[in-house]
């Protein structure tokens, strides 16, 4: 009996010991990522490209826009599409990113500019969380704030 248990304990403790499933990756190339991550997002309003925000935000993400709307992952998809014909930039300024075991709060603020001329900075604050291996905005809160911070 002892021999059985053996034969049949033993591949599967050979199996969990080869494959790991939650290797956590170095935190600075989390970080890079999520910082990547946020520039492209920044960077979509303005071209219209939704690949990454179809990557980065998760199926069940909630955000705030300037207006105290609620919006969703298909909603901000496609108003990505549309919005190259509001906006000619948008560029992160800074990001601050902290992470409190699988879940990173990342801070920043952006510079806008409408085809209209008008210019503007959003301040917002996105909350990341890691599931199943993949690091994903689960909620987001946009702020519009003057240009040049007082």
């Amino acid at each position: 009996m002892k021999d059985r248990f053996l034969k049949r304990a033993l591949p599967i403790i050979a199996v969990l010991c080869l494959c790991d499933c939650s290797v956590e990756k170095d935190p600075k190339e989390t970080e890079r990522y999520i910082l990547d991550s946020e520039r492209q997002w920044a960077e979509s309003v303005a071209t219209g490209d939704t690949s990454a925000i179809e990557r980065i935000l998760a199926d069940d993400f909630i955000g705030v826009d300037p207006k105290g709307r609620l919006y969703n992952k298909q909603q901000m998809i496609g108003e990505t599409r549309d919005a190259p014909k509001y906006f000619v930039s948008n560029r992160i300024n800074d990001v601050k990113v902290r992470f409190y075991g699988n879940t990173a709060i990342a801070q920043g603020s952006e510079i806008w500019e409408k085809h209209s001329g008008e210019r503007g900075r959003f301040v917002w604050t996105d909350t990341w969380l890691q599931r199943n291996g993949r690091w994903q905005i689960v909620a987001a809160e946009d702020l519009i704030a003057p240009e040049k911070p007082e």
